[in-house]
């Protein structure tokens, strides 16, 4: 279960592939993810000079008061993957019309993992035509309860 989540992904989005990655943050940013907070809503996966990066992760600090003064709350955090998978996202990030985005962060043991995935963006006549599948599975789940 993710504890952020990024809820307009597979409306947004055709989701290609996935894979998961580890995140680099501070003590007081943990705490914070572990308590729900933050937003993936902006954020993506930026492929640079070797490394990748999540941008746009609006994370707020778990303590107002406690947090040092120059805390950027939507910094880029480094996301740690090997040099296989780094090289892989380089070269499907550059396809035209691919996109490397967060789907959520979750718990695995005592780390932090971000579930990412290449992600291709659909049309707004696609995504009338996600919802329509989503009402009508939702209203056959309903009809087969009673």
């Amino acid at each position: 279960m993710a504890l952020v989540a990024n809820k307009k992904a597979h409306l947004n989005y055709e989701i290609l592939e996935k894979m998961e990655a580890g995140i680099e943050l501070l003590g007081f940013e943990v705490k914070a993810i572990k308590n729900n907070q933050g937003s993936l809503d902006a954020a993506h996966v930026s492929v640079r000079g070797g490394e990748t990066f999540l941008l746009n992760f609006d994370l707020p600090p778990y303590q107002a008061k406690n947090t040092p003064v120059d805390y950027d709350r939507v910094r880029a955090r480094k996301l740690l993957l090997t040099k296989k998978e780094i090289l892989h996202l380089h070269n499907e990030g550059e396809k035209k019309g691919i996109t490397i985005i967060p789907l959520g962060i979750f718990a695995k043991g005592k780390k932090l993992k971000v579930d990412i995935a290449l992600a291709k963006g659909k049309k707004k006549f696609d995504k009338r035509e996600t919802l329509k599948k989503k009402d009508a599975e939702r209203e056959m789940r309903r009809e087969m309860k009673y």
